[in-house]
């Protein structure tokens, strides 16, 4: 596991510069920081929007008496999302604009809950335990 997100916290910034060296070579310096200045403001804008709407349906549910997990999951991936597009870069971007969009949230939610399902079924659930 720390191996994984080793590799994560290293790769993922190497691979954003190198993007944004390239984009700014072929569009210029400026436009490209505009580009990532003008994404980061969508994608605040765009994680409050979703966020506020999570935490009404959460809301919502728990006043019918009705666990929200779904809706738990839907908060936790705009919270990700949102926390993505913290990062500077295109494909940092690109995966925060993917979290934000709720067909796409959807898709992930349905895709998590097989993949859950899956490891629940084959006895392979397990936890990581925090020193």
């Amino acid at each position: 596991m720390f191996f994984k997100l080793a590799v994560l916290f290293i790769l993922v910034p190497l691979v954003e510069l190198a993007i944004l060296i390239y984009l700014g070579t072929i569009i210029g310096v400026l436009e490209t920081i505009i580009i990532v200045v003008v994404t980061g403001l969508l994608g605040a804008f765009l994680a409050r929007r979703q966020g506020l709407i999570a935490l009404y349906n959460i809301r919502s549910s728990l006043q019918n008496g009705i666990l929200p997990a779904d809706q738990m999951l839907h908060g936790a991936l705009i919270f990700t999302g949102g926390l993505v597009f913290i990062t500077p870069g295109l494909l940092t971007d690109i995966a925060g604009i993917g979290l934000l969009i709720p067909a796409a949230r959807r898709m992930i939610i349905r895709w998590l809950k097989k993949m859950l399902e899956r490891k629940i079924q084959q006895g392979n659930v397990q936890y990581y335990r925090i020193r």
